[in-house]
C-alpha cells in the first residue's frame, strides 16, 4: 500500500470513529440509520453532476452494493436489539476483514506477503478481543450471534462488491454516490416497514447532529472506496477498522469515558497491526 493511500485510509478511519462518536443522538436504531442514509443522499445528489459517471457495466454492481449496504444496516439494527453494542459491533467488524482476506485468496487470486497477513490478523484479533470481553453476560448465542455474524457477512460482501464494482465503474466517486442513493431508497423502505410513518418525524430532533455524522460517514466510506481501487481490498478493509483504535482514544481523551484494560489491550493489538502494515 502506497503511503498516500495508507494515510488516506487512516483519515477515513478517523472520520468513521468521529461520526460514531457524534451520533449519540438518543434516537432508536431505525431512526438513526434512516437519518444517516437520508443525509448521505442529500449530500450525494448535488455532487453527482460534477463527477464522472460509472461505466455501464458497473450498474449491476452498484445495485448489488446498495442492497448489501441496506442489508448490513437491517442486520446491525437487529444485532443491537439482541446484544450489547460493545459485543455486536466488534464481532461484526473484526470478522469481516478475515472473510474478505479469505475470499480474496481463494477466489480472486490475491497473494499477500506474510507481514500483510500478520497485520490483518493482528487488527482483527484486537477488535475481536473487545467482543470477547464486551459484556458481563458472557458469550453471545442464539439470535444475537446470528445477527452479529450476519452483519459481518454483509460487511465483507459489500466491501468486496464495492471494491470490484468501483474498479469496473472506472470512477470511485460515481460508484459511491449512486450507491448511496440506492441505499437510501432501501433504508427508507425498511424504516417505513419497521416503524411506519412515525420513523420520519422521530429523527427530526437530531437533524443537526445527523448532518455532521452523515457528512463524516459519507466522507469516510468515499475515501475507502477510492482506496479499494488503489490497493488490495483486504488490506484497506483491515486498516479501515483501525477506526476502533481512534474511537477508544476519543472516548478516553475527549468524552472522558472510562476505558477498561481489555479495551486498551485491544487498541494496542490494532495499533501493532497498523504498524505491521507499513513494515
Amino acid at each position: 500500500m502506497e503511503n498516500h493511500v495508507f494515510a488516506a485510509v487512516l483519515a477515513a478511519a478517523l472520520l468513521h470513529a468521529g461520526w460514531n462518536s457524534v451520533v449519540k443522538v438518543g434516537l432508536d436504531r431505525v431512526s438513526t440509520v434512516l437519518l444517516l442514509a437520508l443525509v448521505q443522499a442529500l449530500f450525494a445528489l448535488p455532487i453527482l453532476p460534477f463527477v464522472a459517471q460509472p461505466n455501464p457495466a458497473s450498474w449491476p454492481w452498484i445495485v448489488a452494493a446498495a442492497v448489501l449496504h441496506t442489508g448490513y444496516k437491517v442486520f446491525l439494527v437487529q444485532a443491537y436489539a439482541h446484544a450489547d453494542l460493545s459485543q455486536a459491533y466488534p464481532l461484526a467488524r473484526g470478522t469481516a476483514p478475515l472473510i474478505v482476506t479469505a475470499v480474496s485468496v481463494a477466489f480472486l487470486g490475491v497473494e499477500f506477503e506474510p507481514m500483510s497477513l500478520l497485520a490483518i490478523l493482528s487488527i482483527s484479533a484486537g477488535i475481536l478481543l473487545m467482543a470477547a470481553k464486551g459484556s458481563a453476560d458472557g458469550r453471545m448465542k442464539g439470535k444475537a450471534l446470528f445477527y452479529a455474524l450476519g452483519t459481518a457477512g454483509f460487511t465483507a460482501s459489500y466491501t468486496l462488491v464495492d471494491g470490484i464494482g468501483a474498479r469496473i465503474a472506472e470512477t470511485p466517486s460515481g460508484f459511491i454516490l449512486w450507491m448511496v442513493l440506492g441505499d437510501a431508497v432501501g433504508v427508507v423502505a425498511y424504516a417505513a416497514w419497521a416503524r411506519g410513518r412515525s420513523a420520519f418525524p422521530a429523527m427530526l430532533p437530531a437533524w443537526k447532529t445527523g448532518i455532521a455524522a452523515g457528512a463524516m460517514s459519507l466522507g469516510s466510506y468515499w475515501i475507502a472506496v477510492w482506496a479499494f481501487t488503489e490497493a488490495p481490498i483486504a488490506l484497506v478493509a483491515a486498516l479501515r477498522e483501525s477506526s476502533i483504535l481512534f474511537a477508544v482514544t476519543i472516548a478516553a481523551v475527549i468524552l472522558r469515558e472510562p476505558v477498561s484494560g481489555w479495551r486498551w489491550a485491544s487498541a494496542i493489538a490494532i495499533a501493532i497491526g497498523v504498524g505491521l502494515m507499513k513494515l
